[in-house]
């Protein structure tokens, strides 16, 4: 009886895939949803754009989540802390990784419920001497950060945002250009009519590294140098001296605001939605959460763009530290690595993180039956290659996603030709269970890309289903 069921399932999978898929999202979400709930999707679009406005930068994200928590009650974790279910707590490592935390009823030896994502994008960020002048401009050398297509930088408003600190313990911060009337920097590029030497360049060499040099200044001082100027201006406004840039984390970032793309009004468009789309839902899904039944944890960190390195990435010891600490909180006598090792083993992670959805431009870059759309819902990534997650994990997954109701897909690249990768195989080496979900974007790491308001939404209810999840 057993071998007849397998065959006649595997004889059903082959004639009719959609019998076994239907719980797959074919069709758009906006097609599933009631008036009530269409409300509540562009409700939460347009907070998801109040905040992706300000948070730009990590250190700018890292203040607007713990504004976003302390206005929910949360409070900043200390070694007094009290442990008991339902208390909410915020921690924060350097000002550049955060993590939201809400008490289970459970014990931390049976697990915990940890969504992770990032909160760093590709930008551009300036180097330790970084004013020059050159042919009557002042300008700022810079480097970039994350996988960039450089010439989609050029003719950009451009935003300065971050900290300097200086030598007597003090930190000046910097935001310029994101507010209206406040001048902005810009990369010139080169008009078609003198550009005919350039055009043999291909795609990707178009714009050089060291040609990503914004213009900063163009007045010159009585002895007619701008970079002077500059630095007179800087040291007059800000209290700062040309050697402060090297003890300065500047990066230009996109002084653009986020938008609706459509006449329906059914995307958004944003500088950032890789992966502060991701940091902010999980973020508000902890805020959501009551009396979890397990503790969960929004883990938001910095650097994946450059591959999680230093001690503020997912690379660093700052969760397994965070863990010891709150079993010492529980039980001090209980502590102990064994102690900790049997919560790592017990927890369950999402790596949360964007993909690439399928372009109408160019769909032919997409394998389309294992291919992410817009609008379609929550997707599960299946890269392959010892890195997809184990079956049952996935399996339980899908089973709070069907249980809520909640659409989904997956998405696996084309074979030999697409790739990425994130934060997950860093928690996975902890022996944690992990899997990588998130939801489509078109021009995923250009200076704005482009989301669907329902997808938001969807992942924001399945957040809340993982952190409410008993099992």
């Amino acid at each position: 009886m057993m071998i007849m069921t397998f065959l006649f399932r595997l004889f059903a999978f082959l004639l009719f895939p959609t019998i076994l898929l239907a719980q797959l999202s074919t069709k758009s979400s906006w097609s599933k949803i009631n008036e009530n709930n269409r409300q509540a999707v562009f409700q939460f679009a347009e907070e998801y754009k109040e905040f992706m406005a300000t948070a730009k930068t990590e250190l700018a994200t890292v203040r607007e989540v713990i504004a976003l928590a302390e206005k929910s009650g949360f409070k900043r974790l200390t070694e007094n802390s009290s442990w008991r279910p339902g208390a909410k707590y915020y921690d924060v490592n350097r000002d550049r990784t955060i993590s939201l935390i809400v008490v289970g009823k459970s014990k931390l030896r049976q697990g915990v419920r940890l969504i992770g994502s990032h909160i760093d994008s590709p930008r551009l960020e300036l180097k330790g001497r970084p004013l020059y002048e050159s042919n009557g401009f002042a300008q700022f050398q810079t480097l970039y950060h994350g996988g960039i297509k450089k010439y989609q930088w050029v003719n950009v408003p451009l935003a300065l945002m971050g900290r300097i600190d200086k030598t007597d313990g003090s930190t000046v911060w910097i935001n310029i250009g994101n507010q209206l009337g406040e001048p902005v920097f810009v990369i010139p590029d080169l008009a078609p009519h003198v550009d005919r030497a350039y055009r043999k360049r291909t795609s990707r060499d178009v714009i050089s590294g060291e040609e990503l040099d914004p213009l900063v200044g163009s007045i010159p001082d009585e002895e007619g140098n701008v970079d002077k100027q500059i630095m007179a201006y800087l040291e007059k406004t800000y209290n700062i001296g040309r050697a402060d840039f090297i003890s300065a984390e500047l990066a230009l970032v996109p002084a653009t605001r986020p938008a609706d793309v459509g006449f329906d009004k059914g995307l958004v468009a944003a500088y950032g939605q890789d992966d502060r789309l991701c940091s902010y839902i999980a973020a508000r899904a902890s805020i959501a959460v009551k009396n979890p039944p397990y503790t969960t944890i929004a883990f938001l960190v910095d650097n994946e763009e450059s591959g999680s390195n230093n001690n503020t990435g997912a690379n660093s010891d700052y969760l397994r530290g965070l863990l010891g600490r709150l079993l010492y909180l529980e039980s001090p006598g209980q502590s102990s690595e064994f102690h900790l090792r049997k919560v790592l083993q017990k927890t369950q992670v999402l790596s949360a993180d964007v993909t690439t959805g399928v372009n109408p431009l160019f769909p032919g870059v997409q394998e389309h039956s294992n291919a992410a759309k817009l609008s379609h819902g929550v997707v599960i990534k299946l890269y392959g290659r010892g890195n997809s997650p184990n079956s049952e994990f996935t399996a339980r997954f899908r089973q709070i996603l069907e249980k809520e109701k909640i659409p989904y897909q997956t998405h696996t690249y084309k074979v030999d030709v697409g790739g990425g990768g994130t934060i997950g195989h860093f928690l996975s080496r902890d022996g944690m269970e992990v899997l990588d979900c998130g939801i489509p974007l078109l021009s995923m790491h250009s200076t704005y890309s482009l989301s669907s308001k329902i997808d938001l939404w969807q992942l924001y209810r399945a957040f809340q289903a993982f952190y409410s999840e008993s099992k």
